[in-house]
């Protein structure tokens, strides 16, 4: 399908909009037709790859927009009531950030860049005009909504019930699960975030992070160098996580 001149392209790879991105099936248009996302493709505003470290918005700025993350990585931060900075969440290709800020007009979360990334920002005022017209859109982002509700509650339960080993193996049974969802191996990624990223997440030490990946390197449930990432026992690792130990 040949790609309209006036079409908004994405930064990073510069041949591609809604119609023609790979991530179409997982993202905000899935299931529109073609005149469908045509009209989303006229909202969506893609500009320069984000640097690592840079912010894609502040807590406490105001909400004007919901961002499709289309490469890279990013990490959410909140801040606690004693001034600490807790990692809220981690999003990889095809999922969205900036929902935080829908509750109160105003973002809670400060989103940052964990490696060079590129996002499509879609502005919401649009996006709710748009989701008025198109039921399947309107029905894709309450999708959404809901599951950002479940992370939440997801993120909550680990904290609260598992022990560091089960924290640890259920961030990489999550990790991929979602890159399986995108076409990509399940069994061999690379991490993103760092052993401290990872430790503030989970409410874990680095040293405990460092202690429990090198144990599953050991025992061969998982092929470990730096951040990337080999499953070599799928089974086991499942069952590490979803075990009943919690000491």
């Amino acid at each position: 399908m040949a790609i309209q001149a006036n079409s908004p392209q994405c930064h990073s790879m510069p041949q591609t909009n809604c119609s023609t991105c790979r991530l179409n099936t997982l993202c905000l248009p899935i299931s529109l037709e073609l005149q469908d996302i045509n009209k989303l493709d006229e909202i969506v505003q893609r500009g320069r790859p984000i640097q690592k470290g840079d912010r894609v918005y502040h807590a406490g700025e105001k909400f004007r927009s919901v961002y499709a993350v289309r490469s890279g990585a990013i990490k959410t931060i909140a801040n606690t009531q004693d001034g600490q900075e807790q990692i809220t969440g981690f999003y990889l290709p095809s999922e969205i950030i900036g929902m935080d800020g829908l509750a109160t007009n105003a973002h809670s979360n400060t989103a940052v860049a964990l490696e060079t990334s590129a996002v499509c920002e879609i502005p919401f005022s649009r996006l709710e005009e748009l989701s008025a017209q198109l039921p399947n859109l309107q029905r894709r982002f309450f999708q959404l909504m809901s599951k950002e509700i479940a992370n939440d509650q997801q993120l909550i339960t680990l904290l609260s019930k598992n022990n560091a080993d089960q924290r640890i193996a259920s961030l990489l049974l999550s990790i991929s699960a979602r890159n399986h969802n995108r076409g990509l191996a399940a069994e061999e990624f690379y991490l993103p975030m760092s052993r401290s990223d990872i430790g503030n997440y989970l409410g874990l030490t680095i040293e405990t992070v460092s202690r429990v990946m090198g144990r599953l390197h050991k025992t061969g449930i998982i092929e470990l160098d730096k951040k990337h990432v080999k499953i070599l026992d799928m089974a086991a690792l499942r069952s590490l996580a979803f075990s009943s130990d919690k000491h």
